[in-house]
């Protein structure tokens, strides 16, 4: 089959295009062969470390499903009874930071109004900053009518968004009505906690003066509504499964999720209070707590349902927001974690090292520069040698290790790959703009949700398909919107490496690169995620 290609007119076209490349490099290839060379040992270096502590957490987790050695679980019955007989329910306040949430507001403040404990140690503060004034009313009209049954709400509305999300936890800690509040359970717009809620997870506070966090798992509605929003529940899945696991269990000390969590409100005031100085200020939050020599418990079997953004759109945004934060967080945090003399080595180790370093920027850099970069350079240039064990099967390995935790899409595995080395581009951007604090590093663009309006939408459909009505719409090509450049120029970019490969290479490698330049290429066309109208 390559004797048949290579007689055909592309031979010509490849040929003259590698001649081109080869004869513009020519005067620095000595130089550039040192260059890959030496980026080919950093990504091999990056690539282990990657592998070890993937590996090691996996250790980690094995041993404490077996040993059995998980949370300790209280008996939430009869803490329950002895607290009606006693009547001792500390008073919890509930915050639902919002903004605009035309398509979720109503189901996040029905769920945290149907919450199972006494109205009379029950706050719920609807934080809104919607500048929608028509949206704004309607969010007061909900908020109105739980009122009307007896639920204490409190809403509040602010004329600037100073602080974004943190500024608006801040001024609500902040009101007169929560100075005897104990706790504070914490839900973004789109969560929808069930009735019982608190009393799974107050009793982990009352029973351990030294907690300052409960953090529940997230469960995600819209899992199946299209294959982006399966490939963002397995790396999702591996995060709550194995990342917040195995944090809890060893030190004690995993990033809060900014959302479904519940908080001791003097571990807040001790740790410095809500910070806006990034784009992560939950993160922020739970370092600073964790300094001060407080503990945090992942509560795995208590799950929170919640929408994934299905427009790529919004997870693009979404995804900056969580790359770049928590870069930035590092390099304004790292000397004081260094210099804190309230915990203890192992876990500046484990926050610097393992949190930060390799979860939050090797990883990216690894994915996009190792695998969509450095390998496919390699494959043109035959006086750089990579071992395969290194390109292929510790790759294999981690991949194994991530996609694992969801059995469900273990046959997506391959498209998984394919998306997060696409999601990897705008990761490794986002986190060089964190560490070097560049002109996007405070960018905040709240995720899009679309609660039910999908469904509303198809149901909607269907009713006109019966009546006979039309409902066919042409919907506008927008150049700016479902096009992205950098996606389509890497795709470009890995369709010449597996082209050269094929034509010149003696292995199997233009399989991979094909698949993955059109990876970048559907997803640099926008036929990715749903689209709404």
């Amino acid at each position: 089959m390559r004797t048949l290609v290579l007689q055909g007119s592309s031979m010509g076209v490849i040929y003259e295009v590698t001649n081109w490349v080869w004869w513009a490099l020519l005067r620095f290839r000595t130089p550039g062969i040192v260059v890959l060379r030496f980026l080919v040992h950093l990504c091999v270096l990056t690539s282990l470390l990657l592998f070890m502590e993937r590996l090691s957490m996996a250790v980690v987790l094995l041993y404490v499903k077996i040993s059995g050695k998980r949370s300790k679980k209280y008996e939430l019955e009869s803490m329950k009874r002895d607290l009606e007989i006693n009547y001792e329910h500390p008073k919890v306040l509930v915050q639902i930071p919002m903004y605009n949430e035309r398509e979720v507001y109503k189901l996040s403040i029905g769920a945290a109004c149907n919450l199972s404990w006494p109205s009379d140690r029950l706050v719920v503060q609807v934080l809104d900053d919607s500048t929608n004034l028509i949206l704004r009313e309607l969010v007061q009209l909900e908020c109105q009518r739980w009122i009307d049954k007896g639920i204490n709400v409190k809403y509040e509305n602010r004329n600037n968004r100073n602080g974004y999300k943190a500024g608006a936890l801040r001024e609500g800690l902040e009101k007169q009505y929560v100075a005897d509040c104990e706790f504070v359970a914490i839900f973004d717009a789109d969560f929808q906690p069930e009735s019982d809620f608190l009393w799974r997870t107050i009793p982990y506070l009352l029973l351990n003066c030294e907690l300052a966090l409960v953090q529940a798992r997230w469960k995600f509605v819209n899992a199946d509504e299209c294959l982006m929003t399966r490939l963002q529940e397995m790396s999702l899945d591996y995060h709550f499964t194995v990342e917040q696991e195995v944090g809890s269990s060893t030190c004690s000390f995993f990033g809060f999720n900014g959302t479904a969590g519940v908080w001791r409100v003097r571990a807040i005031n001790d740790a410095g209070g809500w910070k806006d100085r990034t784009t992560v200020e939950d993160m922020d939050l739970a370092v600073r707590a964790s300094l001060k020599g407080w503990k945090f418990v992942y509560a795995g079997d208590i799950h929170v349902k919640n929408e994934l953004p299905s427009t790529f759109k919004a997870y693009r945004f979404q995804q900056h927001r969580w790359s770049c934060g928590p870069a930035n967080l590092f390099r304004k945090m790292v000397r004081e974690i260094l210099h804190c003399e309230r915990v203890s080595i192992w876990k500046k180790i484990h926050v610097i090292y393992c949190f930060f370093l390799v979860r939050k920027i090797v990883a990216h850099f690894v994915t996009f520069f190792f695998y969509c970069m450095v390998i496919p350079l390699t494959l043109m240039v035959p006086q750089v040698y990579l071992p395969k064990i290194i390109a292929i099967y510790i790759p294999a390995a981690i991949t194994v290790l991530n996609g694992g935790c969801t059995p469900r899409s273990v046959h997506l595995i391959v498209f998984w790959i394919l998306f997060e080395n696409v999601m990897s581009l705008h990761r490794s951007k986002a986190a060089i703009i964190g560490l070097l604090e560049g002109n996007r590093v405070n960018e905040w663009v709240v995720t899009e949700k679309l609660g039910n309006t999908i469904k509303q939408k198809s149901k909607r459909r269907r009713i006109c398909g019966l009546c006979g009505a039309e409902t066919s719409r042409i919907v506008k090509f927008r150049f700016g919107e479902r096009v992205y450049l950098l996606e389509i120029l890497m795709g470009l970019f890995l369709l010449y490496c597996a082209n050269h490969n094929f034509c010149y290479g003696r292995d199997l490698f233009f399989i991979y690169l094909l698949l993955q330049a059109g990876a970048f290429f559907i997803i640099g066309f926008g036929y990715v995620g749903t689209f709404v109208s």
